[in-house]
Formats: structure tokens, C-alpha cells, sequence
């Protein structure tokens, strides 16, 4: 399988963390990658189907990304798909970025606790390249499924101060 994901417990609730990441704004802030670059071009707050553009680099290689929401459930799942475009013509890319929101530990409010804590919620953050245009040539032998384990730990941390803070 061309996937590969992370999971996390987070101290929030499914709502608080779908809020932060379907806001295209807070991707860079985001992002463990150190590729986003911002800028973002598009709806916001996302929902089913939108297209948004990102700014990003790979070394001194500065492009723009274009993404598509090609999942969607309210404060449980959103996923995008990523291409490189060229006068509208995709040209690499296909690639989803994709978390999924499992609350866990009453953040879905049912704990019975009554002491109005937020739970914890399971973010699973998942790379999947097993749509992608040319997987080998653009993802592969850049080495970008042994690279993007640690960086999407590092976005999972990132989301978790971003929710507290």
C-alpha cells in the first residue's frame, strides 16, 4: 500500500481540531514539513469539494499547490488532494493529505463526568499516495515516504499547541 499514517490523542475536542484544519490559513503554522509557505487562495473555512491553493517550496523551489477537498464529514474527516498545475492542466500530483477525528476519553461529551473537561480526541493523519501521478518518480525516489513519518508527528504536535493555545 503507497500510505502512511501517524496517530496522536490530543487533549480537544473532534470539533476544536476539525475547526483549526479546515481553516486553510493555520496549514503553514501547521505543517511539520517546513514545505507550506502559506499564502492560501480559496475558501475558508473548507467544506465537501472546495479548491484551494497553497504556497510552497522544496529547497529554493517555490511553486503553488492545488487542493481539492475530496472528503468530508463534519468535525470527523476532511482530506485533500494535492496537484501541480500548469494553465489548468494537472501535471503531478494526486497525492491526499487526510485526517481522521475519533473522540475518545469523553471528547464527544458522553464521559458522564459532568466536569465540563474537553475529552481527548485520536487525530489519524494519514500521507496516500496510491492515486498519484507518476508515485515512483515524484514521491517515492525523493524519498518522501521515509520523510514524511517525523513530519507528520511534528504537524500532529503542532496541531495539538495550536488547539491549546
Amino acid at each position: 500500500m503507497r500510505a502512511i499514517s501517524v496517530s496522536r490523542d490530543i487533549v480537544a475536542t473532534p470539533r476544536e481540531l476539525f475547526d483549526l484544519l479546515r481553516d486553510p490559513a493555520r496549514h503553514a503554522e501547521l505543517d511539520g514539513s517546513g514545505m507550506l509557505r502559506g499564502r492560501p487562495q480559496g475558501p475558508s473555512p473548507l467544506g465537501p469539494g472546495d479548491r484551494f491553493s497553497m504556497g510552497m517550496a522544496q529547497g529554493r523551489i517555490a511553486y503553488r499547490s492545488v487542493n481539492v477537498v475530496v472528503e468530508y464529514e463534519k468535525d470527523r474527516l476532511i482530506a485533500w488532494e494535492t496537484w501541480g498545475e500548469f494553465r489548468g492542466r494537472r501535471l503531478v500530483g494526486g497525492q491526499r493529505w487526510r485526517y481522521e477525528l475519533t473522540p475518545v476519553n469523553g471528547a464527544d461529551g458522553t464521559d458522564g463526568a459532568g466536569d465540563g473537561s474537553a475529552g481527548t480526541t485520536r487525530v489519524t493523519h494519514t500521507f496516500d499516495w496510491s492515486r498519484a501521478r507518476l508515485p515512483r518518480l515524484i514521491v517515492e525516489l525523493p524519498g518522501y515516504p521515509r520523510r514524511m513519518g517525523p513530519a507528520m508527528t511534528t504537524t500532529l504536535e503542532r496541531l495539538a499547541s495550536a488547539v491549546r493555545g
